[in-house]
């Protein structure tokens, strides 16, 4: 039976299409094949008649088929594991959303290039999230390399066991002073970060209630899941809709506001005043995922709550104002990625020293989680030394960026989602094609962009995602606006102006849309800075080891 079984699944369009769980009863295929047109001859391949049909039963043959029919049973109650998987990697197929991964290896003297399995053909690498180019940079990997050769490659242990030390530190402290904040801890991942942090404080807070944006990272969601507590989902930046979720709640519940500062696939930018504001009303706590924006916005590249009090923090420097709270200071937890802009891996929070000190005493992701290589950290502290430094790096990054969007909405017709940030989302609405343009775009123009699709973006929203960084130039941003041009032109995909009618689509018209980055920021240098950024700041903070 499990030939036949096997046979007929490769066989049935309609069982290959349909429920998995068909596919695993052979009770059902026993029962119902001779009505089957497909398993009926599948079956005419592997059955002969029945000799029993022409003699009599014997005792002992009926014993004997008694023994056979037992362990048969047995058999079938046994869960067909790689059926199942082999059924759901074939819908994944079907639907287009299988995923396959492009051998792309990145060089460090090259910047943005990269080559395949051939070493001597090289690609333009367009959608990294290296967003600063940092991982590349001479000052990093140097650093790099002398902590590599004075600590070797691992750190020994978790932070409790042999793997706490002063590269830890030195980083928390950085981050801690980046953002303003008392304390700051460093995870393997911020996918760990944030997974860890949200399951214990919502285990932990009686009656958590956690409010989250719709369109929040896959981290923020497992960690919502795994903490077991009420949730609440508002709309896409609607704050009216976070606000009656709000006024439905006890001001005493223990709650919390869950959002990112920029959504990563669709470019979009959180209202984060307003955010705080209604939490301040309602009694909430507040957790603002800054992976995306780490780099790119605010004086010092502390993200975009820095950048809306960007002259205050312009003028200040790394220094608080005693009589002035900023919004970034007004956020209870701030979580951030050192694997983006800063090039390196790693996630970490930051916050008061009490809510760092709790995380670092409860979270199991970070108290069962091997520390960091000891070179990773000191690279990663290097790179955000770079970043508040250089504030070059992000007007470069943004002048690259708008270019880009106004050059592929206004003369080449380009449907790109709108929004306010460093994101170019070029709308593609069809994971088939997404897939056939990011093919097309690499095996004829050389240029790596990969396509997004279903988990990761909506069905039916499929898009490239383009990130340009300040070690992309003017020539190569003119290459990729021809190559795109030209794949749209062969695959025969929508223009900008073909979607004048939909009006539940926001995309952009002739490259206009709402700067984070205004002409004048734009006009900064590095003489700009406040001498304090510049200055040695190392320090160890009690919340780094514990008080």
């Amino acid at each position: 039976m499990d030939t036949i079984v096997k046979a007929g699944v490769k066989q049935c369009p309609f069982i290959i299409k349909n429920s998995n769980k068909l596919v695993h009863s052979k009770q059902v295929f026993t029962d119902n094949y001779v009505k089957c047109p497909v398993f009926k001859q599948v079956t005419r391949n592997f059955t002969t008649s029945c000799p029993m049909s022409q003699a009599s039963y014997s005792l002992k043959t009926e014993e004997k088929r008694n023994v056979q029919s037992h362990e048969q049973s047995q058999e079938s109650q046994v869960f067909e594991y790689t059926n199942f998987m082999e059924d759901e990697l074939i819908r994944k197929r079907a639907d287009n959303s299988y995923r396959y991964f492009n051998n792309i290896n990145r060089i460090a003297n090259e910047f943005p290039m990269a080559h395949q399995d051939n070493t001597n053909e090289k690609v333009t690498v367009w959608c990294s999230n290296d967003y600063l180019s940092l991982s590349k940079h001479p000052k990093v990997i140097k650093r790099a390399h002398e902590v590599i050769d004075m600590y070797g490659v691992g750190a020994g242990g978790t932070r409790n066991i042999a793997g706490h030390n002063q590269h830890c530190m030195y980083l928390e402290n950085e981050i801690a002073k980046l953002h303003k904040q008392e304390g700051a801890l460093v995870f393997s991942s911020c996918f760990v970060a944030n997974d860890t942090i949200l399951a214990t404080l919502g285990k932990k807070f009686p009656n958590m209630v956690y409010i989250s944006d719709e369109l929040n990272h896959a981290s923020m969601i497992t960690g919502i899941k795994n903490s077991r507590c009420v949730k609440k989902i508002f709309k896409h930046n609607d704050m009216e809709d976070l606000e009656n979720i709000l006024k439905t709640l006890p001001k005493d519940q223990p709650k919390m506001i869950i959002f990112e500062s920029v959504y990563s696939m669709c470019g979009s930018v959180s209202p984060i005043k307003k955010i705080v504001s209604l939490a301040k009303e309602y009694g909430a706590l507040t957790f603002l995922d800054e992976v995306h924006a780490m780099g790119l916005y605010g004086p010092h590249g502390a993200g975009v709550a820095e950048h809306l009090d960007f002259e205050h923090h312009l003028k200040m420097g790394l220094k608080k104002d005693p009589e002035y709270k900023t919004v970034m200071e007004e956020i209870d937890l701030i979580t951030g990625t050192l694997g983006k802009s800063f090039g390196a891996v790693g996630g970490y929070a930051a916050g008061s020293k009490i809510m760092i000190d709790y995380i670092r005493s409860f979270a199991p992701g970070f108290i069962f989680t091997t520390t960091l290589p000891p070179s990773v950290m000191a690279a990663a502290e290097e790179a955000i030394n770079l970043t508040k430094r250089n504030i070059t790096l992000r007007t470069q990054q943004q002048r690259i960026t708008n270019y880009l969007k106004l050059k592929l909405a206004k003369e080449r017709n380009i449907p790109m989602l709108k929004n306010s940030s460093h994101i170019l989302p070029v709308f593609v609405g069809d994971a088939l094609l997404a897939k056939k343009a990011s093919d097309m775009l690499l095996k004829k123009h050389k240029i790596y962009c990969q396509a997004i699709n279903y988990p990761t973006v909506a069905k039916g929203t499929e898009r490239l995602r383009v990130t340009p960084t300040p070690g992309h130039t003017f020539e190569h941003c003119d290459v990729l606006i021809d190559a795109l041009d030209d794949v749209f032109t062969q695959l025969n995909i929508p223009r900008l102006a073909d979607y004048k009618d939909v009006t539940d689509l926001e995309l952009f018209e002739n490259g206009n849309g709402d700067r984070l980055w205004t002409e004048d920021m734009l006009k900064l240098t590095n003489n700009d800075l406040q001498d304090n950024v510049f200055a040695d700041q190392r320090e160890f903070l009690g919340s780094s080891k514990g008080y």
